[in-house]
């Protein structure tokens, strides 16, 4: 009878241990399909004291459609407004645009990180982006419609002055 108790505990171990490695798992599996699209990894990083605005970022957003799709727009109900900006170093001056849309070319990933590139402003925010927070953010294409993700406010590891205080 002992045996038999020894193979069940031994069993729901091995139980536990791989649902906790599978949970593990899906934390860090922090990925979103719109279509042919693959939104990966939507983080925010914290707010500024006393910003008004703050910034979301993705790892990537991947087509592996056929055909070109744009993000044409997006909306978050911890700001008034988003927008789809790009920031460009010209002539040793950082450059920050409001874009109309972002091309996401067939077979492509286009990365939306901090520090350069492609990102999305929230423009007014309701409340200050907290380091472990996480809040909705709805992306608007052109082809694949709208798509409601999960966005975490994470600390990125380089990150410097270049935080967007615009």
């Amino acid at each position: 009878m002992i045996s038999k108790f020894k193979f069940v505990g031994k069993s729901a171990s091995l139980l536990c241990a791989g649902l906790i490695a599978l949970h593990a798992m899906n934390v860090h599996a922090h990925d979103f399909s719109a279509g042919a699209l693959v939104i990966d990894h939507p983080y925010a990083t914290p707010s500024i004291k006393g910003a008004a605005n703050g910034a979301a970022y993705f790892r990537s957003i991947e087509n592996k459609g056929k055909e070109l799709d744009r993000l044409i727009g997006a909306k978050t109900p911890v700001a008034e407004t988003v927008e789809l900006h790009e920031m460009k170093v010209e002539q040793d001056v950082a450059r920050m645009r409001e874009l109309t849309a972002i091309d996401l070319p067939s077979g492509e990933k286009v990365q939306f990180r901090h520090g350069g590139g492609y990102h999305l402003m929230l423009m007014n925010l309701k409340q200050p982006l907290i380091v472990g927070e996480r809040f909705d953010l709805t992306l608007k294409f052109e082809k694949a419609g709208e798509k409601t993700v999960k966005v975490w406010v994470q600390q990125p590891r380089n990150m410097g002055n270049e935080h967007h205080k615009h």
